[in-house]
């Protein structure tokens, strides 16, 4: 029996390309993102990410494929803290006592304001309020709404464009 022809060695897994380039993925993150404390964290992400899912060996340049994951998650996490710092700024502006009661003549405004849009709701045509009522009132995207009522996506905004304007035309009135 013949043994088979010897092949190239199979190719590194991911994991260790990144532990042999790990310097130089960091000062690439470090060089993307002015951030030299991230950049080590997001490789360290990184690191996670692949140890977590299946071995692969078939990247043909493994440390672009690394760069390319290394910049994607650090723009997540640039996104992420983005995102929080825009919630903990909004935060610090609320008022730490409790908002004061409306006066009357206000919640009496807002009592009529609310039967004033229930009525113009309860006016609309059958298929326009189940689509304003679906997409507005349950937040269900107009692409199920639309496969739901089995009407066309164009139908979906245009029964909710006529409903808003019935909306800001009853608010007017």
């Amino acid at each position: 029996m013949t043994s088979p022809p010897p092949s190239s060695p199979p190719a590194p897994s991911l994991v260790a390309s990144l532990v042999r380039h790990y310097d130089e993925l960091v000062a690439y993150v470090r060089r993307r993102f002015g951030a030299p404390g991230m950049a080590r964290e997001v490789v360290h992400d990184v690191c996670v990410r692949l140890l977590e899912a299946p071995a692969r060996t078939d990247a043909q340049q493994p440390i672009a494929l690394l760069r390319r994951i290394a910049h994607d998650a650090a723009v997540d996490r640039c996104r992420a803290e983005d995102l929080r710092r825009h919630w903990v700024e909004a935060r610090q502006q609320l008022p730490d006592a409790p908002c004061p009661q409306p006066a009357m003549e206000q919640r009496l405004d807002g009592e009529q304001e609310l039967a004033r849009l229930v009525a113009t709701i309860e006016a609309m045509p059958r298929r326009r309020r189940q689509v304003f009522i679906l997409h507005k009132i349950h937040e269900v995207p107009q692409a199920q709404v639309a496969q739901r009522m089995g009407i066309g996506l164009k139908a979906v905004e245009r029964h909710l464009r006529l409903a808003m304007a019935s909306c800001r035309a009853g608010r007017l009135a």
